[in-house]
């Protein structure tokens, strides 16, 4: 059991060395053909700062460190393949966080895009110029904004691209936007007057978002801290001398310890994850 993790770690190295290795060779060589045979300087192929931002590009990978290093400590495999199989499950969480980033400041660039176009509008332009100006130091509109744009610019359906822009994620602003167009153009009202009353229901929508969000930060915290009590118990026990590893990997109880506590601590993050969405939705 001793020489499986040793070989595991040896086959993740040379994995990793052949993939750094193959792809600073096809960098080098579109160097050469860029420069046109010129001298070219190449970096190392090893160094920190491609390593920092390897870590930063893909830290869901840093399971598989963890895992190996406590396989060489356990003299098991289990933690290894356990690191494995968090390497998707972390992915999926990273991903879901940074689209509910992504969401948040499409809302504050739908929120900016409103303001910017009725201050186009009290400048003097006609509403498909403003909205062509506004656009421009905005990303509210997304993939669909070359639509949006086009409708603008030469007097197609903008309120019909301005719903379908609505529904990307975050976007749904642009649906008051089209609402507001549509009256405007119908009627003859005041885009901007309306612009101005949909930035300020929008806005204060943000700022309930956002002040909720710092409400459940303690709970988050909280939820955290809890689940970190595992390890620090087994960091106390290899500290007063025990070795929690070989307990936990190598016996009967130990193994159903381990799988029953596993169990417990998913359900637990379940629970209270869902208890803080609930509260966040409320």
């Amino acid at each position: 059991m001793a020489g499986e993790p040793a070989y595991a770690a040896a086959v993740c190295a040379g994995a990793a060395a052949w993939l750094t290795v193959g792809r600073d060779q096809g960098l080098a060589r579109a160097r050469l053909l860029l420069a046109g045979g010129g001298a070219v300087q190449t970096a190392p192929r090893w160094s920190w700062e491609r390593l920092r931002a390897a870590v930063r590009l893909r830290p869901e990978w840093l399971c598989l460190p963890v895992g190996l290093v406590l396989a060489v400590l356990g003299e098991s495999m289990l933690p290894l393949i356990a690191g494995a199989l968090a390497v998707p499950l972390v992915q999926r969480r990273l991903q879901a966080r940074k689209r509910m980033r992504e969401q948040e400041q499409r809302a504050e660039a739908v929120i900016t895009l409103c303001g910017a176009v009725a201050g186009e509008l009290r400048a003097g332009l006609q509403p498909g110029q403003a909205l062509l100006f506004a656009a421009r130091s905005t990303e509210a509109l997304g993939g669909a904004e070359s639509a949006v744009l086009a409708a603008a610019r030469f007097g197609g359906d903008v309120p019909q691209a301005l719903r379908q822009a609505a529904g990307e994620p975050g976007a749904g602003g642009l649906a008051g936007v089209a609402a507001c167009w549509r009256v405007a153009v119908d009627s003859g009202a005041g885009l901007a007057a309306g612009l101005d009353r949909l930035e300020a229901a929008l806005r204060a929508e943000h700022e309930q978002r956002q002040e909720l969000a710092a409400q459940l930060a303690g709970a988050r915290s909280t939820i955290g801290l809890l689940a970190g009590l595992p390890v620090v118990g087994l960091a106390m026990g290899w500290a007063l001398g025990a070795d929690p590893l070989r307990v936990l990997l190598h016996t009967p109880a130990g193994l159903g310890c381990l799988v029953v506590g596993g169990l417990l601590e998913t359900a637990g993050l379940c629970w209270a994850g869902r208890i803080v969405s609930r509260g966040k939705e409320g």
